[in-house]
């Protein structure tokens, strides 16, 4: 009964967080105002994908994989497209309530189900190749390497599974807090190590071969006397490169921690649940609040900030050439000059809003809308 009700206030704080406003204060959008434009964002092709019967419980982000655009719709039914024309190539019905995002490895499709299920579908035709249990739904698409499918489910475990007969290699298990945000941060493959944060303020580092604990760091602290008030979920994703891995925690602190012992390299206080995008030089993420910022990645130091998103229900940041693009809960789709911060373009894609984060691929941005399309974007 007590997870129920976890869940329950979990799912209204989502439609709270990313339906209305950008932080779980209820602060009113900041309106948005005109810029001069410097860049153009012109449609390549826009595909109508039908109505959402049921609203999107987990990540929702396509996937490319040899050359196909690959989605799921709003009545959970997989579709394939040539990413660079948008022509249909395969559909494939699913009786599966899909509530994770695609992923591929391993020559497979790979998706998570509500219903407890991590299914491996063939790229070429959308045929169902495996079927493998797991002990609960599936928010994140799995991380698959080296013959091991890593999934993240929905009671607080990280599961290894042999990608070719579904086996259990090992399972790592931390305990959910009384009340979570909805959604967890994905698991990152990294050569032979695993990162996942947990809704407990903690980034771990387990061995892929069994599953042993390498390190532990605290990304946030648990504070406050009610449990809104104490919830600390690390749901970005871990970034790694080279011996550094970022990280960042709702209620938390954004930080960059060797990768080999967890040891800490910096940290600045920024309440962050969306994933982070890096280049050569910078960090990036957009906030609690939905202010955009650029750190060194070298030192933290904030290079600069883009407050005129606030309260829009921001997206995680994609880094798409010079540029870096976010999505609001309009539909609109941001283009940031990525050195500077200045807003220098903007294209409306759907009114009724948008589903998860930009997807950067084949030289194109794409988005899918609320009102089922999915579109692919380029900017000059």
């Amino acid at each position: 009964m007590r997870h129920g009700v976890s869940l329950l206030i979990a799912a209204l704080l989502a439609v709270l967080q990313f339906g209305c406003a950008g932080s779980l204060q209820s602060e009113p959008p900041t309106p948005l105002t005109e810029f001069e434009r410097e860049v153009e964002v012109r449609a390549a092709w826009s595909r109508a994908l039908g109505a959402w019967e049921t609203a999107s419980q987990g990540r929702t982000e396509p996937v490319v994989m040899d050359g196909r655009l690959v989605v799921v719709d709003g009545n959970h039914r997989l579709r394939a497209f040539d990413a660079r024309t948008g022509k249909p190539l395969w559909e494939r019905a699913s009786a599966e309530i899909v509530s994770g995002s695609l992923s591929s490895g391993d020559d497979l499709l790979w998706l998570g189900t509500q219903d407890a299920e991590v299914l491996g579908i063939r790229p070429d035709n959308g045929a169902l190749a495996v079927r493998y249990p797991v002990s609960s739904e599936v928010l994140v698409a799995p991380s698959v390497a080296q013959g091991t499918v890593i999934v993240r489910s929905g009671d607080g475990k990280l599961i290894a599974l042999n990608a070719e007969d579904g086996s259990r290699r090992w399972v790592f298990e931390r305990s959910v807090p009384v009340l979570s945000l909805r959604g967890t941060g994905a698991a990152v493959l990294a050569e032979r190590q695993v990162l996942a944060g947990f809704a407990n303020g903690k980034l771990v580092s387990v061995a892929l071969s069994d599953g042993s604990v390498q390190w532990e760091a605290t990304v946030a602290v648990a504070q406050g006397r009610s449990e809104l008030d104490r919830m600390v979920d690390v749901d970005a994703d871990p970034l790694p490169t080279d011996d550094v891995v970022f990280t960042a925690a709702f209620q938390g602190r954004v930080m960059a921690l060797t990768r080999s012992a967890g040891q800490t390299l910096w940290s600045r206080e920024i309440s962050v649940f969306n994933s982070l995008a890096l280049d050569d030089d910078n960090l990036y993420l957009s906030d609690e609040d939905g202010q955009v910022w650029a750190l060194d990645r070298r030192t933290g130091n904030a290079l600069w900030k883009q407050d005129a998103l606030r309260y829009r229900a921001v997206s995680a940041p994609v880094v798409y050439g010079d540029y870096l693009v976010v999505t609001d809960y309009q539909g609109y789709l941001h283009v940031l000059d990525r050195h500077e911060g200045r807003l220098i373009g903007r294209y409306r894609v759907d009114p009724a809003g948008v589903v998860g984060r930009p997807y950067a691929a084949q030289g194109l941005l794409y988005v899918i809308g609320r009102s089922g399309v999915v579109e692919a974007m380029r900017l000059r």
